[in-house]
């Protein structure tokens, strides 16, 4: 499958998941749903399951947006992928790295994701969770901006008298 840079990244909200690990379905294996796992895996960035189908569909791949769907919610219960919204509301998936949850600071030029460190955010969580009684404490952090590629430069002959 070829890698297709698809700019489906907006402004985004991350939510926060379970524990790490590769991408391994957590069920049955299907040639649908490995397609699937391989075309997610072929997109460094985030990517909508609209466009993940799109680029199997391209590829000559046959594979229902339905199926697309589930094998996505199936991941992300799992806690193999990271989820962020774009400013519609739609959902965007990237696999989850090895060492665990991440929040992204995302370009709402272009769709840049970045790693931020978060451990303040974490910690944080935790401690409502513990102070509260609560269990199973989720949380989302939006993170947006705009990236320095995507950014304005100044206009240099204002400053000229």
């Amino acid at each position: 499958m070829r890698n297709r840079s698809i700019p489906v990244q907006r402004e985004a909200s991350v939510m926060h998941g379970s524990a790490a690990g590769e991408l391994t379905p957590p069920w049955r294996s299907t040639w649908q749903r490995s397609a699937v796992l391989r075309a997610l895996d072929d997109h460094p960035d985030f990517v909508s399951a609209r466009a993940l189908h799109a680029a199997l569909a391209a590829d000559g791949t046959t594979v229902g947006l339905t199926t697309v769907y589930r094998t996505l919610r199936k991941l992300e219960h799992a806690g193999k992928v990271d989820v962020v919204r774009d400013r519609t509301g739609e959902r965007l998936y990237r696999p989850r790295p090895d060492d665990g949850h991440r929040h992204y600071v995302v370009c709402r030029g272009c769709g840049l994701s970045l790693a931020v460190e978060a451990d303040p955010v974490e910690r944080w969580a935790d401690d409502v969770a513990v102070a509260t009684g609560f269990a199973e404490v989720e949380h989302t952090v939006e993170l947006t901006g705009i990236c320095d590629r995507c950014r304005p430069a100044p206009d240099r002959d204002a400053s000229q008298p």
